[in-house]
């Protein structure tokens, strides 16, 4: 039973962010404990219960995430009024199969040396949880459990 829950809270999921171009990565800060918000470039790729994203690895961001693993990402759709909350655990990852697989042009702009760069590295969020407000389902607060059965 909690498989299917899982992948139909995924599946789920998948729909309400699949099409919105940037989230907010909510990170808790190192010396003062200070919530801060980056925006990021969302994948384009399917959803299976991880989120991926490139960063640098030497950014306030990534050093946040390596002292605290708990994050939260915000999802806005104003057209549709659509809006997720996701919550997970986060981690740096340097997979450069997994960078070539994610990789896209669009990325240039931010990272110019692109795969080349000796400080990119994907941040990968395991998602817990999230939460969404779709006026145009008439769903307000749902919440989606992303934990897998044993």
């Amino acid at each position: 039973m909690a498989n299917e829950n899982y992948e139909d809270n995924v599946r789920k999921l998948a729909k309400l962010i699949k099409d919105i171009q940037v989230a907010m990565l909510t990170t808790v800060g190192g010396n003062d404990g200070a919530l801060r918000s980056w925006p990021m470039m969302n994948q384009k790729t399917p959803f299976d219960g991880t989120l991926w994203f490139f960063t640098r690895e030497t950014t306030p961001k990534a050093n946040e995430i390596k002292r605290e693993q708990q994050v939260s990402l915000s999802y806005v759709e104003p057209r549709d009024q659509r809006y997720v909350s996701v919550s997970g655990v986060a981690g740096i990852v340097r997979d450069r199969a997994m960078m070539e697989n994610l990789w896209d042009k669009t990325y240039a702009p931010w990272f110019p040396l692109g795969l080349d760069d000796p400080e990119l590295v994907l941040l990968k969020v395991e998602v817990r949880q999230a939460e969404y407000w779709d006026a145009g389902s008439n769903k307000v607060g749902q919440v989606l459990h992303f934990v897998k059965g044993l």
